[in-house]
């Protein structure tokens, strides 16, 4: 049975209001009064230039980590451990769990995952222009899907690795464009607005300006008024469910056409990131000090990806098997 949009709606309010209550409580730690103690003994101890600072690694330095950053990575693994011996919760600190680095970066496993999900793209990119003719009008579509999706998935893995505004900022936008792309391709493919139509044609024109403009106004709002979590969370939400709905209704259409397996795929695929996305609900510290509830979210956004591809392909070969029939007739 596919998802229905009211079910997916009523799903991700509820995400999104855990996630702001976790926000709310992200950081705890950092009020602690011995981790603040800590950071401020370890500064003044190793970071003074005129008292031999202590040496940073280089490949530490290469990942831009600085002598007070090392001491608050330190002082939240020291505090830690101290309200683990104490029989205490595991709190977070400037809104993350603390993880544990692996060659500098901080989080590890969703770097990993975050460079999986590219690959996957990658991969994908491949399989459609091995698999569909370069004529096909929804192809160049389909192409731009993969390079906003692989691009979003650099900037994922970049601000895992380390947590700056810029990369902050990067990960965002670049999540937000591969967002906000993926509901300007969905009414493409589900109403064909790419068949040459004036009408049509006069549509896709409206539909990629207002497109270009909302996430113009998107940047500009965040970025020249107030960074806003809570907004772009909502927006990203509204956006994400426009374009499953979309894709849910595309699935039951074709399937009751064909009774075709592959045409229940886009529902699958919908179906699949919303229980990975309860993920985001399950929060817990991270197993090993790496494995949290967000880095398998990334983990489980990955096969998805792969079918998804699979699916545009099959998708295309039957449109084009269609029209070709249609020229014969």
């Amino acid at each position: 049975m596919l998802p229905r949009p009211s079910s997916l709606a009523t799903f991700a309010v509820v995400v999104f209001v855990c996630l702001q209550w976790k926000t709310a409580e992200a950081s705890l730690g950092d009020r602690l009064p011995d981790f603040r103690e800590c950071v401020e003994i370890c500064a003044r101890e190793n970071c003074d230039p005129d008292n031999n600072p202590t040496h940073i690694p280089f490949h530490h330095r290469l990942l831009f980590w600085t002598c007070p950053q090392e001491c608050d990575y330190t002082c939240q693994h020291i505090v830690t451990e101290r309200r683990l011996g104490q029989g205490q919760a595991i709190t977070q600190f400037h809104g993350k769990w603390p993880f544990v680095r692996v060659l500098g970066m901080q989080e590890p496993f969703s770097v990993l995952f975050s460079l999986g999900n590219m690959v996957a793209h990658q991969n994908g990119l491949a399989k459609l222009r091995a698999s569909i003719p370069a004529a096909y009008p929804l192809r160049r579509y389909y192409e731009l899907f993969a390079c906003f999706g692989i691009t979003t998935w650099v900037f994922s893995a970049a601000f895992h690795t380390r947590d700056f505004a810029l990369t902050e900022q990067l990960d965002y936008f670049a999540a937000g464009a591969g967002v906000l792309y993926g509901m300007y391709y969905t009414p493409v493919r589900v109403f064909r607005l790419d068949k040459p139509t004036p009408r049509r044609q006069s549509v896709l024109r409206l539909w990629t300006v207002l497109c270009c403009t909302l996430y113009a106004a998107h940047v500009a709002y965040l970025k020249l008024w107030r960074w806003n979590y809570s907004y772009n969370m909502a927006a990203n939400v509204v956006v994400g469910l426009v374009q499953n709905a979309l894709w849910s209704y595309f699935s039951w259409r074709k399937w009751t056409e064909s009774r075709r397996t592959w045409a229940v795929w886009p529902g699958v695929i919908v179906a699949w990131l919303m229980m990975v996305m309860s993920l985001e609900l399950l929060d817990f510290p991270p197993l090993w000090g790496a494995l949290d509830a967000h880095s398998l979210w990334h983990l489980g956004t990955i096969g998805p990806t792969i079918l998804w591809y699979n699916f545009l392909v099959k998708d295309a070969q039957d449109d084009l098997a269609t029209t070709s029939k249609d020229v014969k007739a």
